[in-house]
C-alpha cells in the first residue's frame, strides 16, 4: 500500500489567542505561515502521487505555501470536528464546562452541544484516509507517497487507529501545527513510522528503485516480520 503523509495546518489566530475554531474560517498567523513555508522546505522534492485536505482555509493556505504546484482535492469527512457551541470559546472557559472531563478522559462518550459525536469525527476521518490510501496504491502502485492536510484532533484519531488504540486514548497523542505524521497502511496492518515530526528529514521516505530480483534456489530464512517490514522497502 501507498504512504500517507499527514499534514496538520499551521498555527492560526484562534491557536494563538487561545481558542477553539473548530469550524470556523480563522486564518494562519504570522508564525503560522512560517510553518507551512518551512513544512514545504522538507517536502521538496518528494514525488507526491495526490495531495488531499480539509476544506477549511487554514488547511487550504498551509497547502499553497507548503506545496504551491499542488492541485488539492477538498475532502469532506478530514473537516475539523463539529464543536458546535464551543465553536469560537476561549479554551479558558470551556476547561471549566461540565463536559471538559469527559472531553479529556472518555471522549468517544462526547457529543457537543449542537455539534458531533466524537466518534462520528474519528470514524469518518479514518475512513476517508484509508479509502484514499487505496485508491492512491490502486493508481499509482505499492510505492507511492501521498499527503492529507488536517487538524490536530482528526489527526489523532488517525493515528489511534493506525495504533490500535481505543478513541479514549487519543488525547495522549501530540500533534502539533504544521508538523508531519507518516502512516504507512499494509494488508494485515497499520505502521506509523513518524509522530508530530517537525523539522526530520524527510527525503528518507522516497523509495529507492527496485532491482530485478535473481532467482534463488533457497527460501531466504531472515524473512523480517516485525515493525522494520513496514518501513523499509
Amino acid at each position: 500500500m501507498a504512504t500517507l503523509l499527514l499534514l496538520r495546518h499551521g498555527r492560526t489566530t484562534a491557536n494563538a489567542d487561545g481558542g477553539l475554531a473548530g469550524r470556523q474560517p480563522v486564518e494562519l498567523d504570522e508564525t503560522g505561515r512560517a510553518q507551512a513555508v518551512a513544512a514545504g522546505a522538507r517536502l521538496t522534492g518528494l514525488p507526491l502521487a495526490a495531495v488531499v485536505t480539509s476544506p477549511l482555509i487554514r488547511c487550504r493556505q498551509t497547502l499553497e505555501l507548503a506545496v504551491p504546484g499542488a492541485e488539492p482535492v477538498a475532502e469532506e469527512r478530514l473537516i475539523e470536528c463539529g464543536y458546535g457551541a464551543w465553536e469560537g470559546q476561549p479554551l479558558r472557559k470551556l476547561a471549566k464546562d461540565p463536559l471538559w472531563p469527559v472531553v479529556q478522559q472518555h471522549p468517544s462518550a462526547v457529543v457537543f452541544p449542537d455539534g458531533e459525536p466524537m466518534a462520528a469525527m474519528a470514524a469518518r476521518s479514518v475512513a476517508a484516509v484509508r479509502d484514499w490510501d487505496a485508491r492512491v496504491s490502486a493508481e499509482h502502485g505499492p510505492d507511492a507517497l501521498w499527503l492529507a492536510c488536517g487538524h490536530g484532533d482528526v489527526i489523532k484519531a488517525i493515528v489511534a487507529d493506525a495504533l490500535g488504540l481505543h478513541l479514549d486514548l487519543f488525547q495522549r497523542i501530540v500533534v502539533d501545527p504544521a508538523s508531519v505524521t507518516v502512516i504507512r497502511y499494509t494488508p494485515v496492518r497499520p505502521f506509523l513510522v513518524r509522530l508530530n515530526d517537525t523539522g526530520g528529514e524527510l527525503t528518507g521516505l522516497v523509495p529507492p528503485a527496485r532491482k530485478r530480483r535473481r532467482r534463488s534456489r533457497g527460501a531466504d530464512s531472515d524473512a523480517a516480520v516485525g515493525g522494520g517490514a513496514g518501513v523499509t522497502r
